[in-house]
């Protein structure tokens, strides 16, 4: 897949805008076992709106006021601090598993009646 000239700095610079704000401010990063209960807990709130606001589930009064955005930047933030606690290049991973996609996928959907 071909990358566009401001592609490339997108999720490496966000991995670097987390890591200078847990050396800054954060004082250091929780252990990966704590990130990744913090993710589940994350996803769960991005969940909890989702049914209510989209699903059939009721919303409660105080869920109202809930940003969708804000919880998914959180759930972006602690898997951008897992990421970088393991070493793991995102964009590299996000470039291959685009390009599995495209190769896996490039008839499949296209296909499939239930999306016609």
């Amino acid at each position: 897949m071909r990358q566009r000239p401001d592609e490339a700095s997108g999720v490496a610079q966000l991995q670097e805008d987390v890591d200078a704000w847990i050396r800054t401010i954060g004082v250091r990063y929780f252990s990966e076992l704590t990130n990744m209960a913090i993710l589940a807990e994350e996803v769960g709130e991005v969940a909890r709106i989702m049914a209510r606001r989209y699903g059939e589930q009721s919303e409660k009064e105080g869920d109202k006021g809930k940003d969708l955005g804000e919880e998914l930047a959180d759930v972006l933030f602690v898997t951008l601090c897992i990421a970088n606690q393991t070493n793991t290049d995102l964009h590299a991973a996000w470039r291959k598993k685009m390009e599995k996609r495209t190769s896996r996928d490039a008839q499949r959907h296209g296909e499939n009646p239930k999306l016609k």
